[in-house]
């Protein structure tokens, strides 16, 4: 009897976390492949947003919140806080 074995793949979605702080997100700007996961946690006393300028995402965070957000779309991604405009941040994301 003959076993067929067959490569399996291990691709496993990486979490990488963007944390709110003193009106920043830190770090500003990542690299990530598509589908890994964002973690946003919101270390600051306000609310923000994480919020893609193309629509793709829109992350509420409250204060002291934490959410996790899949990325798909992969291209680079502009995002900012709805409520803080001046809050900016990018993801540069490989297919």
């Amino acid at each position: 009897m003959a076993l067929l074995l067959l490569p399996v793949s291990s691709a496993v979605a990486t979490e990488h976390q963007i944390t709110i702080a003193g009106m920043k997100f830190i770090p500003a700007s990542i690299q990530l492949k598509a589908g890994d996961v964002v973690v946003w946690k919101n270390d600051d006393i306000f609310r923000h947003t994480a919020t893609a300028r193309a629509g793709s995402f829109n992350v509420d965070l409250p204060p002291k919140a934490e959410k996790r957000e899949t990325i798909t779309v992969a291209g680079v991604t502009d995002y900012y806080c709805r409520f803080h405009p001046a809050m900016k941040g990018k993801l540069e994301v490989e297919p």
